[in-house]
């Protein structure tokens, strides 16, 4: 059976790779790999624009070792001043070349604030190009960066309408400022696990750190970590060391 995102029986700790160069990528999933990474999550616009071409997707997926990969084809660093249409083939080229979850920014064709448009033709256009993805044999996850507390209605609000327009895996990340709205972020996702009947990936930046590592106890499906911090990688993001000692464990 080919891997998966929405249908993992578990919470899949997804080492995310924010490399410039193939090389770098390989080399942190073959560490990963012995420390028990179950997934992988490779963000395309880190990787230098010469590397950004099938070839190189298939050789980084290879090394995987038949792991579920997750990629981003962000609006940043090497894909900054790239157009939107630009980057919507860069994820069908990356669906074409095996990956299992393609990511669409929640205002892609139009952007937002919450990072969820509101415009009904870019609508249209994500509904389609998701139509698309799925035709490819790839599953999709639709991305909210909204960056800031947000209240429980609200997040209920954009997980759904992420679902309505066809994602296979809702992922929204909001914000914490104090540990009472980090503690409310872990209501919170008890309250997507128990009413969106889907499955969906929950963040929350800032104070963050206990909501980022107990959020797969809690019913997100996946946790996103890395193997090391470098330079490039997101300092609220985990090791993944620290992910498997919970996932290992934590039991409740």
């Amino acid at each position: 059976m080919k891997p998966t995102f929405a249908n993992s029986n578990k919470p899949l700790l997804t080492v995310m790779l924010q490399c410039q160069t193939p090389e770098t990528a390989i080399g942190r999933i073959r560490n990963a790999n012995m420390l028990g990474a179950d997934a992988y999550g490779l963000q395309v616009e880190s990787l230098k624009p010469e590397y950004q071409n099938p070839d190189t997707y298939k050789r980084i997926i290879s090394e995987m070792k038949g792991r579920p990969c997750y990629a981003t084809n962000y609006r940043s660093s090497f894909n900054a001043g790239r157009s939107d249409d630009e980057l919507k083939e860069g994820l069908i080229t990356l669906a074409k070349s095996g990956v299992t979850l393609l990511d669409v920014i929640g205002d892609m064709f139009c952007p937002h604030p919450e990072q969820l448009t509101d415009n009904e033709d870019a609508i249209k256009k994500q509904i389609e190009l998701i139509n698309e993805l799925h035709s490819l044999g790839a599953e999709v996850t639709i991305s909210s960066h909204i960056l800031k507390f947000t209240p429980a209605q609200r997040v209920l609000e954009v997980a759904f309408e992420q679902k309505r327009r066809g994602a296979d895996v809702i992922k929204i990340v909001t914000g914490a400022s104090t540990m009472e709205q980090q503690i409310e972020n872990l209501r919170i996702t008890d309250l997507l696990k128990r009413e969106l009947g889907a499955p969906f990936l929950f963040l929350s930046g800032g104070e963050c750190s206990l909501h980022r590592r107990l959020g797969i106890k809690l019913g997100c499906c996946m946790a996103l970590c890395v193997y090391e911090h470098d330079a490039l990688s997101t300092p609220s993001q985990p090791l993944l060391s620290t992910m498997k000692t919970i996932c290992d464990r934590v039991d409740f």
